[in-house]
């Protein structure tokens, strides 16, 4: 590992994960490609989280450690891994997932070859709280295409981002606003990076996603499992909980008033005309979204209807008080 500037950073936030922190560590500390850095963010952890991390820190230079005052929300403390970051490649690393020993290389491998690619991933299979296989997940989307808008169109499919997890040049990260406060954060950001360049997906099967009951999509999005194929990609009929994702990206927004479905519209719309792409391409990608959207159109009524409903009951106990 160079002494200085490490190739690849990888960027791990974490909240009360000690359940399996430790497996996830030694999963990346594992890693065939050494020469990384791993920075750990701490969401002000109740558990033992901060003894796991620091003890890992003493026995690893490659790791950094670093705990908030206060919790700060998902959003924000994925954001600050990417900033406290220094190498050409970044990838974010979860609590709770695994990696074979090679990914990281064989992902680097893919991002030196070829310039065009920005963000590199595998394959990905479910594991259960015992590190047992689940299933596989089959949601295919063809990212490498060679225009924009055909890989935002890919992107607007419903999927569960674990390409968020691959191996992404930092450069063009840079090149996008930080992940939201919101509902699809992920996939918000996903679509950005879409934009600026081509994905490509290892064909093995080399991450590996933990499903348990304390991961986000586990508490807002029950049934995430049933559809992580290609068989049921088509037919989402019950969709995440974006009022709840919007609270966990960004805990500051308890008990405000949300919008969570025009948001994501509104990020999706920004997305399209802040991104170096032509008019004509500009145009494909309002077309796209304007498909992919369709039949979802409740969704924006079902927010407007839930902020009249608040907006009545803060009115009757103000005008009762």
């Amino acid at each position: 590992m160079s002494s200085n500037q490490p190739r690849l950073s990888v960027g791990l936030p974490v909240y009360n994960g000690e359940k399996f922190l430790q497996q996830a560590l030694d999963s990346l500390l594992a890693q065939t490609f050494e020469d990384f850095e791993l920075i750990i963010s701490d969401n002000a952890s109740t558990d033992k989280t901060e003894e796991i991390c620091r003890a890992y820190a003493n026995k690893d230079k490659r790791i950094r450690y670093y705990r908030n005052q206060h919790n700060i929300g998902c959003a924000r403390n994925f954001n600050r891994v990417f900033e406290l970051s220094s190498g050409e490649y970044f990838k974010w690393a979860a609590y709770d997932d695994l990696h074979a020993p090679d990914f990281i290389s064989k992902c680097v491998e893919v991002l030196d070859r070829d310039p065009s690619i920005i963000l590199c991933h595998t394959q990905v299979y479910f594991i259960d709280e015992q590190g047992k296989f689940l299933q596989n997940y089959d949601i295919k989307l063809k990212t490498d295409a060679l225009k924009p808008h055909q890989r935002f169109h890919e992107l607007l499919a419903k999927h569960l981002c674990y390409q968020c997890y691959g191996v992404i040049r930092a450069s063009a990260l840079k090149k996008i606003p930080p992940m939201g406060g919101y509902g699809n954060a992920d996939g918000i950001l996903l679509s950005r990076l879409g934009l600026l360049g081509k994905f490509y997906e290892i064909p093995e099967y080399l991450f590996f996603a933990r499903s348990h009951p304390q991961q986000s999509m586990s508490m807002f999005f029950p049934n995430y499992l049933l559809v992580a194929n290609n068989n049921h990609a088509s037919s989402f009929r019950r969709l995440p909980d974006f009022y709840g994702y919007t609270v966990w990206f960004d805990s500051a927004k308890k008990g405000k008033i949300l919008l969570p479905h025009w948001r994501i519209l509104w990020e999706y719309l920004l997305s399209i005309w802040c991104s170096p792409i032509s008019l004509y391409e500009r145009f494909c990608c309002h077309i796209s979204l304007q498909h992919k959207l369709k039949g979802t159109e409740y969704l924006l009524l079902k927010d407007l209807l839930k902020v009249l409903h608040r907006l009545a009951l803060n009115w009757r106990k103000t005008s009762f008080s």
